[in-house]
């Protein structure tokens, strides 16, 4: 087993170069933890990535706060947790600053141009990735098309989306389970146990904090949610309820509990909050947002600091915006180790159960459909300067003014899913070459 100093120095390092969204940081931590380090075997680093899967908030960052549980209990979980944050969230705040500061220039405004194109093809290029995995089985496309209608047209609230999809996966564990299976992570390159350092500790009894007890169980949720809970209700109380800061606070701890399915699927339903019902930002302003996260280390829902930020900043200058994103983020993340402190230990006790992986299949199969309703908000949004909502009947139908259709962008987001799908460029480089297209529209098309 690694020590606490070497675990902190790697979770750190981890913090720093945690670049690529959700798929890129699973990745990069299951090269430095399973193959290089050897700390945690394949069988118990997947078992780990699917439970975190189910829970609602960013897996990424759950993730690492699971592993780091695994290795050193409480202290390891939140030195694991918080190092996969508090990078990317400086430098994120960072860039938010500079953001109220330059954002109308022209040539920052042509920069975000390119880039927020760009972005709607890593969105629409991890609608095809997910869909790869989730797709199993008829039943599974099914959902997916279900849960897109659903939100799409229908506007039906995010949470019954997903709850609908969770007890699909329930019963057709019992009527067609084939249908309703994940893919077996388990099996790829499961090894001994002994040759890891996790495993092997198991083996010998000595991760006594990882043993699930009743009485652990209610001090540690009692524990967390009054972490959690508190700055909240003090807000609310000392600020009021029409506070900017008590809205942030009440909104961003809700999404925590109810957003399943990974950072996209929180952005599919912030998206709609926050633009259409709250009016914090506007559409264009999301996705250049959401264009600066994919530019920082740590998790992608580090968007959601930059949309507090913003709230704050449009209430009462740049102090209420850092506080506003202070509080954004706390609410964001606290739940995420309760989630994993109080749930893990009996994640451990059932390595495999079916229904919840049933469960986690239809879930992750309705985030397919999630996340194709982001994209195409996104895309009408990027490609067009006018967009309309209008009744037809019970449905909820967006409608663009094709003669507001801007054909450059619609040329840039083509050309970056292209690049990004056909050659594999790395996020980055995608979005350093959309800026430099944004640029070049700007100041040589006329």
């Amino acid at each position: 087993m690694p020590t606490f100093a070497e675990a902190v120095r790697l979770w750190a390092y981890i913090g720093c170069v945690n670049f690529g969204g959700p798929a890129g940081q699973i990745a990069l931590m299951h090269k430095l933890l399973v193959e290089e380090k050897k700390w945690i075997s394949d069988a118990r680093y997947f078992h780990a990535l699917n439970y975190c899967m189910l829970l609602p908030g960013p897996e990424a960052q759950q993730l690492a706060t699971y592993v780091g549980w695994l290795m050193h209990g409480v202290k390891g979980g939140l030195a694991a947790g918080l190092l996969f944050i508090l990078p990317g969230a400086l430098v994120m705040l960072g860039l938010s600053i500079l953001y109220v500061n330059y954002a109308n220039l022209t040539i920052v405004s042509a920069i975000f141009y390119g880039i927020q194109a760009a972005v709607l093809a890593i969105v629409i290029e991890a609608i095809l990735r997910i869909a790869k995995r989730a797709f199993t089985g008829h039943a599974m496309i099914w959902i997916a098309a279900a849960a897109f209608i659903a939100l799409f047209f229908f506007a039906v609230p995010f949470p019954l989306v997903i709850l609908a999809a969770a007890l699909a996966g329930l019963i057709g564990a019992h009527i067609a389970p084939d249908q309703f299976r994940t893919k077996d992570h388990a099996a790829l390159g499961a090894a001994a146990g002994t040759t890891f350092a996790v495993d092997a500790a198991f083996a010998r009894g000595e991760l006594a904090h990882t043993s699930a007890t009743g009485r652990r169980t209610a001090m540690t949720v009692a524990a967390w949610a009054v972490i959690w809970l508190a700055p909240v209700a003090l807000i609310a109380v000392a600020m009021g309820p029409s506070s900017v800061f008590t809205k942030l606070a009440t909104f961003f701890s809700t999404m925590s509990v109810v957003t399943f399915g990974g950072a996209y699927a929180v952005l599919a339903y912030v998206a709609q909050e926050a633009v259409t019902t709250y009016n914090w930002l506007t559409a264009p302003e999301m996705l250049q947002g959401l264009a600066l996260a994919e530019t920082t280390p740590g998790p992608l829902i580090l968007v959601l600091q930059h949309i507090g930020f913003l709230a704050g900043y449009r209430s009462g200058g740049m102090l209420h915006g850092i506080a506003a994103a202070a509080i954004t983020l706390w609410v964001t993340f606290a739940p995420s180790f309760l989630w994993i402190f109080a749930g893990a230990p009996y994640a451990e006790r059932v390595r495999e159960n079916r229904h919840a992986s049933a469960a986690l299949a239809a879930i992750t199969a309705a985030v397919v459909g999630v996340i194709l309703n982001l994209a195409i908000w996104f895309a009408l949004h990027v490609t067009f300067a006018k967009v309309e909502t209008r009744d037809v009947g019970p449905m909820h139908v967006q409608v663009p003014d094709v003669a507001t259709l801007d054909p450059i962008a619609l040329a840039i987001a083509a050309l970056a899913l292209v690049a990004l799908i056909r050659f594999k460029m790395p996020i980055l480089l995608l979005l350093a070459s959309s800026a430099v297209l944004g640029l070049a529209a700007t100041y040589l098309v006329p």
